[in-house]
């Protein structure tokens, strides 16, 4: 294959004769002859609903497993590494499995698992998918085969959508409230649901496509998998708030008979997170720590750093606990280990391989390495080589070494020309003028390309995009570029993220439908100041300039009261303390603020309604709403903004 030369194309393109020579060596480096993996993926299967395919009241299709059906296929095909090829199969085997007599698995179902363990009276949910639909799917499938039990008890292992999001479709929030049912979760589970997305979720929610792909096509040269599952299932997100909380390592809580020991886990793969043991079973789960790839320590869709040293000591924890004890092991991604030999070899390879990753780029980083040059030069330990568990299926040693750096330094690498940099427009221009033009960098790119010297040329190319957006040699070229980068990668993220470039550079931004980085779930749930800091966020700076205020708002319905403060352009708040002097008084619900929010409506109509009451002067009141920012679900990544942003 060469590079295309003119005007962009429609792809994708076939795999190039250096990514094909890479991607076939990978089957030797590789004890691809190791079937263990196959074996426990489907060892105890029970049933399942065929292709796993599952509609949603309306009709939408809300997860399917009917378009990976080219994965049956043992042999990867060239657009596809080997290994990323064998997880993604994996990851297709989908149903409900006995892990042991009592405790059940349905897997395949979403990207994350369902563990179910049955009680003296019915039947403990852990984790409930992302949406309420898959969640519906997978308790009915269990009672299929193990009776209609009732649910008894949910536990909530850690803060992330995938893990609580189907709660109303196995419980009633009702029940929950009334404490019929108990729902378990870790210490600050609330706060971190439902702030961990919320002050950068606009931003968040357009990244996300890149890292997971949601939008691609499934198929070999396209979307094949994430890594820690096939993909998000599109369903109903809801909150069910929980009414228990575990706070400390070694607390146990008895439910409906069974009794569980848990131990804290918090900053690892989430901000709040906790793995449990079951005595009475010798089953082990430590819920997203412990599953079968690398971790990210910082995912593309962004978060806070997690913290791989942390990470390291609480499995290392684990296994002083249970590691004489444990006969299985399971978690709420990928399939479990049986045997305590095994359950503690997986566990002291997952230690090993985020102790390692920490410890050698602090290493590298105190001999004064950069991340990029670390990142190049870290590698994995020769001796983990072969543990397929340990394999960068969702993370990376790359990217999460970098991340590592930015835990302990930052973002800037102390060289001076590093410190502040041209934007990318504005260097994509001298760029292009210092390298002779476009047409010799394009000349140059397809040389390097047919040489399969890809990361290069989309360095580059990526330059000359940012300079000449309308390029459609640069563009075809750069998508072509971004596409082989992505058959190459191991990584699932990786390859997701290259190749909804190539497509975002080929076709423009999907056309996705408007809606709030809040869900209305998490919007219930957010505190009020937490709300008020999201507002804060979008106050326009340049626009308030000149814009002083001092207002009381007094909710009615909560009993809580704030002074809102704007000046120097920014918007502070004091909760439980109101000004002698306002320039005006709001009274509302935060119900009436909530659908302001969610633009259920506007301020301007809710008060004109009257479900808004102000004393003093309105005017100020209706100029701080008119100075909020609007967010556009998506923008440009891959080119320069086309609208400007002030």
């Amino acid at each position: 294959m060469t590079a295309s030369e003119g005007s962009a194309p429609e792809g994708p393109k076939p795999a190039s004769a250096s990514v094909t020579r890479q991607n076939a060596a990978v089957l030797r480096e590789l004890p691809f002859d190791d079937t263990q993996d196959f074996e426990d993926a489907r060892r105890g299967f029970l049933g399942t609903i065929e292709d796993a395919h599952i509609v949603g009241p309306t009709g939408r299709v809300v997860w399917t497993m009917r378009t990976y059906g080219f994965q049956r296929d043992e042999a990867a095909p060239p657009s596809v590494n080997p290994s990323l090829w064998r997880q993604a199969r994996l990851n297709a085997i989908h149903g409900l499995f006995e892990v042991v007599p009592g405790i059940y698995q349905v897997r395949g179902f979403d990207i994350a698992n369902m563990t179910l363990i049955e009680s003296q009276s019915g039947v403990i949910v852990v984790d409930t998918l992302t949406g309420v639909e898959t969640a519906r799917a997978a308790l009915a499938l269990y009672r299929q085969h193990r009776g209609d039990r009732p649910v008894t008890g949910v536990i909530y292992t850690h803060t992330h959508v995938d893990h609580w999001g189907g709660a109303a479709g196995v419980v009633e929030a009702k029940d929950v409230a009334a404490g019929k049912v108990a729902i378990i979760a870790p210490d600050q589970f609330m706060e971190h649901t439902v702030s961990e997305n919320v002050i950068a979720g606009n931003a968040m929610l357009r990244r996300a496509l890149y890292q997971f792909g949601a939008l691609l096509p499934r198929g070999p040269a396209q979307h094949v998998d994430c890594g820690l599952g096939k993909a998000i299932s599109a369903g109903s997100v809801t909150l069910v708030p929980p009414n228990d909380i575990i706070t400390h390592t070694g607390e146990k809580r008895t439910i409906d008979g069974v009794e569980f020991v848990f131990q804290m886990a918090p900053e690892t793969e989430a901000p709040a997170e906790m793995h449990f043991y079951l005595p009475a079973f010798k089953v082990l789960n430590l819920a997203e720590n412990a599953t079968h790839n690398f971790h990210n320590l910082l995912p593309f869709r962004g978060a806070q750093v997690r913290n791989s040293l942390d990470w390291s000591k609480y499995i290392q924890e684990a296994l002083d606990l249970w590691g004489d004890e444990a006969e299985a092991l399971c978690g709420q991604h990928h399939w479990p280990a049986w045997g305590r030999a095994r359950v503690v070899g997986h566990l002291e390879a997952q230690r090993d391989l985020y102790r390692y990753a920490h410890d050698q780029t602090v290493r590298l980083m105190n001999h004064g390495l950069k991340p990029a040059e670390i990142a190049e030069q870290i590698g994995t330990p020769k001796s983990l080589d072969g543990a397929w568990a340990t394999r960068g299926y969702y993370g990376h040693m790359r990217h999460n070494a970098k991340a590592i750096y930015q835990h302990y330094l930052g973002w800037y690498d102390a060289n001076p020309a590093n410190l502040d940099p041209l934007p990318p427009v504005e260097t994509g221009r001298k760029m292009v003028e210092y390298m002779g033009g476009a047409d010799a960098i394009l000349k140059r790119a397809r040389a390097d390309f047919d040489k399969g010297e890809f990361r290069f040329v989309a360095q580059a190319l990526s330059h000359l995009v940012f300079a000449e957006p309308d390029n459609a040699e640069a563009r075809a070229l750069l998508a072509d570029t971004f596409e082989q980068l992505g058959y190459l990668s191991e990584s699932a993220t990786w390859r997701n993220t290259y190749l909804f470039g190539a497509l975002e550079l080929r076709h423009g931004m999907p056309n996705v439908p408007s809606r709030s980085a809040i869900g209305p779930h998490i919007l219930r749930a957010l505190p009020t100041d937490q709300l008020l800091d999201y507002l804060a966020v979008r106050l326009n700076g340049p626009k308030a300039e000149g814009y002083r205020t001092t207002q009381n708002w007094l909710f009615t319905d909560t009993g809580e009261t704030f002074c809102i403060i704007v000046s120097n352009s920014a918007m502070s708040m004091s909760p439980r303390r109101l000004a002698e002097a306002p320039d005006a008084t709001v009274a509302l619900t935060r119900k009436d603020l909530d659908a302001v929010i969610a633009e259920k409506s506007t301020f301007e109509a809710t008060v004109a309604a009257g479900t808004i009451q102000i004393e003093g002067d309105p005017s100020k009141v209706t100029a701080l709403f008119s100075l909020l920012d609007t967010f556009e679900r998506m923008f440009e990544i891959v080119e320069p903004r086309r609208k400007t942003v002030t």
